[in-house]
């Protein structure tokens, strides 16, 4: 591993990140109505901080794909540490509503692991389709 791929790392999942619970509270102010959602000063720092955290957790984990492990077990491997962190994150920022019923709790989780399934699937084919060209230049 180059220090430039772990550089490379560490931005992009702070980017995607701060994207993704971006696009989060963009959706819940639409839902909700613009004018019926305020986020405080506070509430906006640890979104940030917050979500950059959340993107090192699911973007260094990433790093167990160069190893010789077999896809699922991969997979399976850095979902857990990703959704750790995010778990870990929510709990702490109170993103995740503990106090309110199961109900909200599953359909959060639902949402997250939407989330990540559709970002893994579309790094999946990036990556799977520039893998595919290399090889092409190289016959």
């Amino acid at each position: 591993m180059k220090i430039t791929d772990l550089i490379e790392r560490i931005a992009l999942g702070a980017f995607i990140g701060c994207f993704i619970v971006s696009l989060v509270e963009v959706l819940i102010a639409y839902q909700s109505g613009p004018q019926n959602v305020f986020f405080s000063g506070y509430d906006m720092i640890n979104a940030f901080f917050g979500s950059i955290l959340i993107g090192w957790g699911f973007s260094l984990s990433g790093f167990i794909y160069e190893s010789n492990w077999p896809l699922p077990f991969q997979v399976l491997f850095q979902m857990a540490i990703g959704f750790t962190v995010l778990f870990g994150v929510a709990i702490y920022l109170g993103w995740l509503p503990l106090d309110i019923g199961y109900g909200v709790i599953i359909q959060w989780v639902l949402v997250a692991v939407a989330f990540a399934a559709i970002f893994w699937v579309a790094f999946y084919i990036y990556y799977y389709l520039e893998a595919r060209e290399i090889n092409k230049k190289l016959e």
